[in-house]
């Protein structure tokens, strides 16, 4: 099979896209199709021979480092502007029987991308733009979730840093509490406060990397998260960071994390997060493969924080431990993947 495997683009996330990309381009090579890996906002320079382009060469394997990468030098050394699609991009895109979405934020998760291919009439792995769109908005999500009947933290949502106000925070959410970016992934801008100063100093984090912003009635408890695949739970993951919290270095740097795959928890707990799970995948019209992040209080209660509608897929990442657990390769794991893209 002919493969375009997309990566990179415009989001703080960029790093961890093409960490993805490169090694899931080299599983499906391993397993035997041609493969092209292209980075969806720098585009191609050299368009002259689309066939050379999709072969069965090793792709060179991106890292990701501890800090996010820079997007204003990107545009700048890119000359792209505003566009976020690269040149030959949707040429590669039609040029291929299937396209597989590495990409992580922004354009890539909200739900544009995939609207883009649906109106070329291009297969690509993952949710279609509706369930990405409603996946990617933390507010619009926690309130499917809600009308779902799956538990989430209370939460208050501001459009605009200069709407948010410190007073009706402390008095509606209080401490400790969770300040995010409403549509950013791999927990970039996030912060966990615990008093007035902070909430100060989180806000300003978090609107650094994009205006709307949401505050979470934090749960005290055990870390879990729930992959499905093709309509099948996998095997629970618990994460416990080895100090801190699971920000973006500790999901992405080596040995900064404890992962328990199949998490030790009761059965009453994994029977209750899984249908949380369920609930969640339908009630936001996924399709394909998700994961979900949920937190376990302390009378065994889940509460679902978000969903995640392209995985990662990096050395690090928890939806190839799960798919491992029960007997399927990273290879495989990639295969079934391109294989659910058939069934939408």
């Amino acid at each position: 099979m002919r493969i375009l495997v997309l990566a990179g683009g415009y989001s703080p996330e960029r790093d961890v896209s093409l960490t993805s990309g490169s090694l899931i381009a080299n599983a499906l090579v391993g397993e035997g199709h041609d493969v092209c890996l292209a980075d969806v906002y720098l585009g191609v320079s050299d368009f002259d021979d689309v066939d050379a382009m999709f072969n069965k060469n090793e792709k060179p394997v991106h890292k990701v480092t501890s800090t996010v990468p820079n997007l204003e030098a990107l545009k700048a050394q890119s000359g792209n502007g505003e566009a976020l699609i690269g040149r030959g991009i949707i040429q590669l895109c039609r040029a291929a029987d299937v396209v597989f979405l590495a990409l992580h934020g922004a354009m890539g998760e909200n739900g544009q991308l995939q609207a883009t291919l649906d109106n070329y009439g291009i297969k690509y792995t993952g949710s279609g733009y509706v369930g990405s769109l409603l996946a990617m908005d933390k507010d619009i999500s926690k309130k499917m979730f809600v009308g779902a009947g799956v538990n989430t933290p209370e939460w208050i949502y501001y459009d605009k840093p200069s709407d948010c106000d410190v007073n009706e925070i402390e008095q509606k959410i209080g401490y400790p509490c969770v300040v995010k970016p409403c549509s950013c992934g791999s927990s970039v801008g996030i912060s966990i406060v615990e008093d007035h100063a902070g909430l100060v100093s989180a806000l300003e984090f978090a609107s650094a990397y994009e205006d709307k912003i949401l505050i979470e009635k934090k749960i005290e408890g055990r870390e879990l998260t729930v992959g499905i695949l093709d309509g099948k739970v996998l095997p629970i993951i618990e994460i416990i960071p080895t100090e801190g919290f699971y920000d973006y270095t500790n999901k992405y740097q080596a040995g900064k994390t404890l992962e328990i795959c199949p998490a030790q928890i009761d059965e009453s707990i994994r029977d209750a997060a899984a249908k949380q799970t369920r609930l969640a995948f339908d009630a936001l019209r996924l399709s394909g493969y998700s994961r979900f992040d949920f937190i376990v209080d302390k009378d065994g209660k889940p509460w679902c924080l978000e969903a995640n509608t392209l995985p990662g897929m990096t050395p690090t990442s928890l939806l190839p431990q799960m798919a491992a657990a029960i007997g399927i390769s990273y290879g495989k794991l990639c295969e079934r993947i391109v294989e659910l893209a058939f069934k939408k």
